[in-house]
This record gives structure tokens, C-alpha cells and sequence, in this order.
């Protein structure tokens, strides 16, 4: 019921006006600076504990890093999405000069993130697909990060499948040295980020905000349900465009000929779907504003935004098997390999939509 109370199209819910617009920003913003100091005083972990507990100190440590910057990242995403969706009851100046920075902010420190994922993604998947007998419960602790050997994932292979099987490991040595090297960038891209003087100026932009927001003087009694309904007009919009008669089948067969392209430019139709997720996020954050950060979980959105979660991921694990099949002198078995992981990962991409029609077509169906 507390959906139907605050519904943005509802005229006779009760407003919902600036001051409450106010109130979450300033709660992003001490999350912001919370993780933030959380994150500089995990940066040197492990340093004052005795010899024998070091390892541990440093690991529990960089988890502790690691979970503070996904901690700033939220923070900056519902920052940035909010001052999208709300701008008219900010001030434009500072709401346009903020918004590039967040998400500089974000993308940077999310990219070490993106690359680890896809290299595990793209390692079980060799897994599975070199036909191994069992699937291993220990791959997702594989120590990608410092170079484990690809064998290890590919050691048992079932015997009819050897030609795969020789190409699975060469393919997984060469992703493994593509995107670890990736990897190994965004981190220090990530640390000299932190470290910049743009950084700084957006954490003092952020703790200002903290204490002081600059609404526009009509805000505080401006409903901001009108401006949250725009925000799921555009999401309902995009979602219309989409192809969702194709993606209502499990097998597209289309779209899996057009991502076996040679081609090494984005997939043509990955781009609307992307822009979906983008605006489902920015949907979830005005009702999280909505209902002062604690919104309802909401099942089809949450399944949605799953579906879309793994659609990403799996188009750009697609496309960083066909960047490593374009690696200059590789063996025909690697190149095999390379070749039947973006297909397998174009079959994810297209099972992802189809998950993502089901889960929204019940949420028509429901509220018809």
C-alpha cells in the first residue's frame, strides 16, 4: 500500500515537496564522505599488525577498500540521478557542474570492478563450455587478480570435446593477460583518480552538500511527484521501443547472426537496452527519493534490473572475447575457442531479454 500512497500519478496521495529532495541528498552525501574516509583509512591496512597476521590485516583491508569505493560509487550514482531527474529545483549552474563529475567519479571507480567480473565470467564459461564434468564450486575464488593459470579452470574436460579443450586454455591465458592488464590499469587510474585535485573538488562540493542544498526558492513547496512520473514516462518509453516481440522468443536468431559479426564496433541493437537499465536506475532513485530512501522493494523492477544487469555483463564479455580473437597470430584452436565463447555470451545477451520481457510483461499484466 505505501506504493499506492506516494504514486506519482496519483492526485490525491499526499505531496511530496523539495524539503524531502533535501533530505536525501544530504543522506547520499554523508554516505558519500562516510565511505570516503572509510576508504583513506583502509588504503595502508595491515601495516601496524604483527608478521604472522599481515596477510590477513592486508586482505581484510583491501575487501574493506574495495567495499568502500562501491560504497562511493552508489553514493555518486544516486547523487548524479537525482540532480538529473529533479534539476528543475536546483540550481542549474551547480547541478550541471556537479552531474559530469559523479559520474567520472563513478565510471572510474567502477572499471577495475568491470574488469575482474569479466574475467571470471568469461573464465567459467570456458569452463562449462570445454565440457568439464563438474562445474567448480571453487571458481568463484579463482585468484584471477594475481594470475592464476587458466588450467586450472580447464582441467577436465570431457575427451570428445578436445579440440575445445586445447583452445579453452590458450583462450583463457590470453583473456586472462588482456583484462588483467585492464585491470591493473583502472586500478592505478583509480588510485591516481583519488588522488587527483578534480577529486578533491568534488568531495568538498560533496560535504557542502551534506549541510547545505541548493534548492531554487520554489522548491520547498513543489511537489516532486510530476518529476519522478517523467522519469518513468521515459523508462516506459524506451522500454516501448525495444524489440520485446523478438525477445519474447528464448532464440533470437537474428541478433545472434548480426553478433557474430567481424565487425568490432558496439552491437547496434546492445544500445537501447543499455539505455533501459540507465533509466530503470534512474526510476529507482526518484521513488527512493519518493519515500525518503526507503522505498518498497518492488519485485519487477528488481527483476528487471536484474535481467539488465546480466545483459550488460554479457555483452561485454562478448565483446571481449571478439577483441582477443582479434589478437594478431593466434593459433586457429584459440581463435575457435574465442569464436564459440562470443557466441555462447551473444546466446546470454539474447536469454537476458527474454528474461527482461517476461518480468516486464507481468508487471502489464498486473496493473491492467
Amino acid at each position: 500500500m505505501a506504493q499506492q500512497h506516494l504514486d506519482p500519478t496519483d492526485p490525491t496521495a499526499e505531496v511530496v515537496t523539495g524539503d524531502a529532495l533535501a533530505a536525501y541528498l544530504r543522506t547520499q552525501a554523508t554516505e558519500f564522505l562516510r565511505a570516503l574516509r572509510l576508504h583513506r583509512e583502509t588504503g595502508g591496512a595491515g601495516g601496524g599488525a604483527a608478521a604472522r597476521d599481515r596477510s590477513s590485516a592486508r586482505e581484510n583491508g583491501a575487501q574493506e577498500s574495495v567495499d568502500a569505493a562501491q560504497a562511493l560509487r552508489r553514493s555518486a550514482r544516486r547523487v548524479s540521478g537525482s540532480l538529473h531527474t529533479f534539476r528543475p529545483l536546483l540550481d542549474p549552474d551547480w547541478s550541471e557542474e556537479m552531474r559530469p563529475e559523479l559520474a567520472w567519479l563513478s565510471g572510474t571507480l567502477g572499471l577495475e570492478h568491470a574488469y575482474e567480473a569479466r574475467l571470471e565470467r568469461l573464465l567459467l564459461a570456458l569452463h562449462r563450455l570445454s565440457g568439464a564434468t563438474a562445474f567448480p564450486g571453487q571458481a568463484t575464488s579463482l585468484d584471477v587478480a594475481a594470475g592464476a593459470s587458466i588450467t586450472a579452470v580447464v582441467a577436465s574436460p570431457t575427451p570428445e570435446r578436445g579440440n575445445l579443450t586445447v583452445g579453452a586454455a590458450k583462450a583463457g591465458a590470453l583473456l586472462e593477460r588482456q583484462l588483467t592488464l585492464a585491470r591493473t590499469r583502472a586500478h592505478s587510474t583509480a588510485l591516481q583518480a583519488l588522488g587527483s585535485s578534480r577529486f578533491h573538488a568534488v568531495a568538498d562540493k560533496v560535504a557542502v552538500l551534506a549541510s547545505e542544498v541548493p534548492l531554487t526558492l520554489t522548491a520547498p513547496t513543489t511537489d516532486l511527484r510530476p518529476l519522478a512520473a517523467a522519469a518513468e514516462e521515459r523508462l516506459t518509453a524506451a522500454i516501448t521501443g525495444l524489440p520485446l516481440v523478438t525477445a519474447g522468443l528464448p532464440y533470437n536468431a537474428e541478433a545472434l547472426v548480426h553478433g557474430l559479426s567481424p565487425d568490432p564496433s558496439p552491437h547496434p541493437q546492445d544500445g537501447p537496452w543499455h539505455q533501459v537499465r540507465l533509466l530503470l536506475r534512474l526510476h529507482r532513485y526518484a521513488r527512493e527519493v519518493l519515500h525518503a530512501g526507503n522505498s518498497p522493494v518492488d519485485v519487477r523492477l528488481l527483476a528487471a534490473g536484474q535481467a539488465l544487469n546480466r545483459h550488460r555483463d554479457a555483452s561485454e564479455a562478448a565483446a571481449a572475447a571478439a577483441q582477443a580473437a582479434r589478437t594478431p597470430r593466434i593459433a586457429p584452436a584459440t581463435a575457435y575457442a574465442l569464436g564459440v565463447l562470443h557466441a555462447d555470451q551473444r546466446h546470454e545477451v539474447e536469454a537476458s531479454r527474454f528474461v527482461f520481457q517476461q518480468a516486464w510483461q507481468k508487471q502489464t499484466v498486473s496493473a491492467s
